[in-house]
């Protein structure tokens, strides 16, 4: 009996350890749809927030390795720069480990940060941290005072500054939350009556109210600040000190009245009963509103922030000044998305001047467009915007003038950041080609660029603080994200200072899928990723895969990061038989202003054509047109089941995940930018939404949706599947998930949903 129990617990474990690593007695990968569903387990975890030691000698970063738990948070590693390998630290050395982030001073030798609602110093040129505050409010948004000797802070919806030689506090505003209804009687009312009463009656009482008085009169002697009492749905987003330190800058959040969120009911929960997770509001119900205030931080008084534009609805973003502290300039964009502009802040009178103006017809925005500084001259401001039809870097003279274009061509920058010194910037752009993210240097003034990184795919630099070295996350179509180190010299080659996926990911032949340009009905060329088996047979079957998010680019010479299961799955519906066609469709970004607006008022437009266009393609590869198959997730679910219902004859079968079905029922920043509101813009809601095409549907249909998820609610495939009992249709199924909100995250949770996808295609794609 006691061998038998050795025996039956050797079975369990070796049970459970093939569910985590399936591997051939040869040790070749076995390609199963539960070995590739491990996730990051398999594939491995990314090297994240990177960042350098004072001394430009240790890289730090966030990381775990591949056999830990998918639960267990990422911890703090370092690795030496030139030579050796990672290591993790104690909790207790991360603790004292540099900062992510923080705000640091003009020499960069120290910064100031959060962590645990505390705020730190951090000393670079001893790599110590020193805890500056140690208390149960949580402090945040710590910046350094102009001349560097204090640390303005946000403690309680004010703000405070402690000097950091001898910790002494200053309050610099006195901001009071909406005052609650008054209890002061109406005239006339009994209460009133009572009132008085009491005092001319009393003495005690009168000699109370008194001493009230006298302790007011004098709180206002000592303090003549006045308080800053917010209205009603008001409250304090950020707090800022002037340079001056003669006012405080406040971005104050107006909330939405009207408006009414809708919660995701939770059916698993620890209680056993039924719990209610907060949800979001719908596309067309008021939203918040931002402002500027300015206090002055000596009498309280406040003045807003005047942009000038008369009664058009507006957001504004926090000012930001040059490092000389004598200018600021915020960003005003109008709330339907459409205007934005560039504007100089004179704090004394709240007045504003603008440097720039930019208008889209569509929506604005672009990989950039959240660029915003100054230069070291204080007299400049860059940033990024679409103006050309694709997201360039520009400069604008708070003095007045022109912009001034620094790049240009047919390729994004993606992100900037300003040399140390001030004179150059470095960049990342798609200009060795669109399927590429390189790393660049170019003068302040324009002109030329230098190229920095080399090899194919795409990079993800971290300077060293001299500026002398890069930290490179890098990868490549079939290579996970790894940490890499290189000089920072034109053409440099870096080298491979991590090892993420686990042993057994590298026992299989990963394809360097082939980039493939499919022709669009109206001549445009479509980038797409292709999977086709090197013995694939005419007339076989053929799936085409839809990227989610609407705006993001997946076809590229660097490994999917946000579908990496999906690049996975493809290899095995390869080794099943399939082709597999993976298409950036218009409005993907990375290919400029017009492929990303080309859906305007209508989504399952141009979007749907290029991936029946995709389907075409697919036969004049030899695809047999009647075994075509679809499937994606989030945006993709909803160009799925757009193809399903209003292409029925293209598609054999469909997978429609996680999908939106009723735009009317999406979020506001999405869908309003794209639809403008439903309540002015019927018809563009009502063609994009698929509730509206669901008597269309012919081939077979798999909705599959987590039921708690927080972004496309799980009521979009409950409302769909009404409309399609009450259509009669029958050739469709539906697989909940009680636990996984929007992005799964439980293998098996993930495993279910693939074998189910692969089961579809098999069952109508191989007859």
């Amino acid at each position: 009996m006691a061998f038998r129990r050795i025996w039956l617990a050797i079975a369990v474990l070796a049970l459970l350890l093939g569910q985590r690593s399936e591997v051939s007695a040869q040790g070749k990968f076995l390609l199963t749809i539960d070995n590739i569903m491990r996730g990051p387990e398999l594939y491995g975890y990314p090297p994240q927030d990177v960042r350098w030691s004072g001394d430009n000698q240790r890289i730090y970063f966030q990381w775990k390795q591949a056999i830990e738990p998918i639960d267990k948070p990422l911890e703090t590693w370092v690795v030496p720069r030139e030579s050796g390998y990672p290591r993790k630290l104690s909790e207790e050395d991360a603790r004292i480990a540099p900062p992510v982030s923080g705000d640091t001073t003009r020499d960069r030798k120290r910064t100031v940060y959060v962590r645990d609602g505390d705020i730190f110093l951090y000393d670079f040129s001893t790599d110590k941290a020193r805890q500056l505050t140690k208390t149960t409010d949580a402090e945040k948004d710590p910046r350094f005072t102009q001349d560097e000797k204090r640390v303005a802070f946000t403690r309680s919806d004010n703000l405070y500054v402690i000097d950091l030689a001898n910790g002494q506090f200053e309050q610099f505003t006195d901001i009071k939350k909406s005052p609650a209804p008054s209890d002061k009687p109406a005239p006339g009312s009994s209460q009133e009556f009572l009132q008085k009463q009491e005092k001319e009656l009393l003495a005690a009482v009168r000699d109370r109210a008194r001493q009230k008085d006298a302790e007011e009169a004098k709180k206002k002697r000592e303090n003549p600040r006045k308080a800053f009492e917010l209205a009603e749905r008001q409250t304090v987003k950020n707090l800022e000190l002037c340079p001056s330190e003669k006012c405080v800058i406040a971005l104050i959040q107006e909330g939405p009245k009207g408006d009414k969120p809708d919660n995701v009911p939770n059916y698993v929960t620890e209680s056993g009963y039924t719990e209610e997770i907060k949800g979001r509001t719908n596309v067309g119900d008021p939203q918040e509103r931002t402002r500027v205030a300015i206090l002055d931080a000596v009498t309280g008084e406040v003045q807003w922030a005047d942009p000038g534009l008369g009664d058009r609805q507006v957001n504004l973003d926090l000012p930001l000044f040059n490092e000389q502290g004598n200018r600021a300039v915020m960003v005003v964009g109008s709330v339907d998305n459409k205007d934005r502009w560039i504007q100089l802040l004179d704090t004394a009178s709240a007045k504003t001047t603008t440097l720039f103006h930019e208008h889209d017809d569509a929506w604005l925005d672009g990989p950039g467009y959240e660029t915003l500084g100054w230069l070291k001259n204080g007299d400049e401001v860059y940033f990024e915007s679409e103006r050309d039809g694709w997201d360039h870097l520009y400069k604008v003279s708070a003095l007045g003038g022109d912009p001034q274009q620094l790049t240009s061509g047919k390729f994004e920058v993606t992100d900037v950041k300003l040399s140390q010194d001030g004179s150059k910037f470095y960049l990342r752009t798609s200009e060795a080609g669109l399927a590429e993210v390189q790393l660049y240097s170019m003068s302040i003034k324009g002109g030329p660029r230098t190229r920095i990184t080399t090899e194919p795919g795409r990079h993800f630099v971290i300077l060293s603080r001299d500026e002398k070295y890069l930290a490179d996350v890098y990868s490549y179509v079939n290579r996970p994200p790894e940490l890499y180190t290189a000089l920072n010299t034109a053409g440099t080659v870096g080298v491979k200072r991590t090892d993420s996926p686990s042993k057994d990911f590298w026992n299989y032949p990963w394809q360097d899928a082939p980039i493939v340009q499919v022709p669009a009905r109206d001549g445009a060329m479509i980038p797409a990723r292709f999977f086709k088996p090197a013995n694939y047979r005419p007339g076989g079957p053929a799936v085409v895969f839809v990227h989610g998010a609407g705006y993001l680019q997946n076809v590229g010479k660097w490994w999917s990061s946000n579908y990496p299961r999906e690049y996975l799955f493809h290899h095995f519906l390869m080794e099943h038989g399939y082709m597999v066609l993976d298409m950036d469709y218009r409005a993907s970004s990375g290919y400029g202003r017009d492929w990303r607006t080309a859906i305007y008022r209508h989504m399952g437009g141009k979007d749907l054509e290029d991936n029946l266009d995709g389907a075409r393609w697919l036969v004049a590869q030899d695809a047999d047109p009647k075994r075509i198959g679809i499937y994606g997730g989030s945006y993709g679910g909803f160009i799925t089941l757009m193809a399903m219902f209003t292409s029925p004859d293209t598609f054999a079968a469909g997978a429609a995940l996680r999908p939106v079905t009723d735009w009317a029922h999406y979020n506001h920043g999405y869908t309003s930018n794209i639809l403008n509101m439903p309540q002015t813009d019927t018809d563009a809601y009502r063609q994009s939404s698929p509730i509206y095409f669901a008597d269309g549907l012919k081939g077979a249909l798999l909705i599959a949706h987590g039921m708690v998820d927080t972004n496309v609610f799980f009521q979009d495939t409950v409302r769909l599947v009404e409309r399609l009992v009450e259509l009669r249709k029958e050739n469709w199924s539906v697989a909940m998930y009680p636990v996984e909100n929007h992005g799964f995250v439980r293998p098996e949770s993930w495993a279910d949903e693939y074998k189910r996808i692969f089961k579809l295609f098999e069952d109508n794609l191989k007859r």
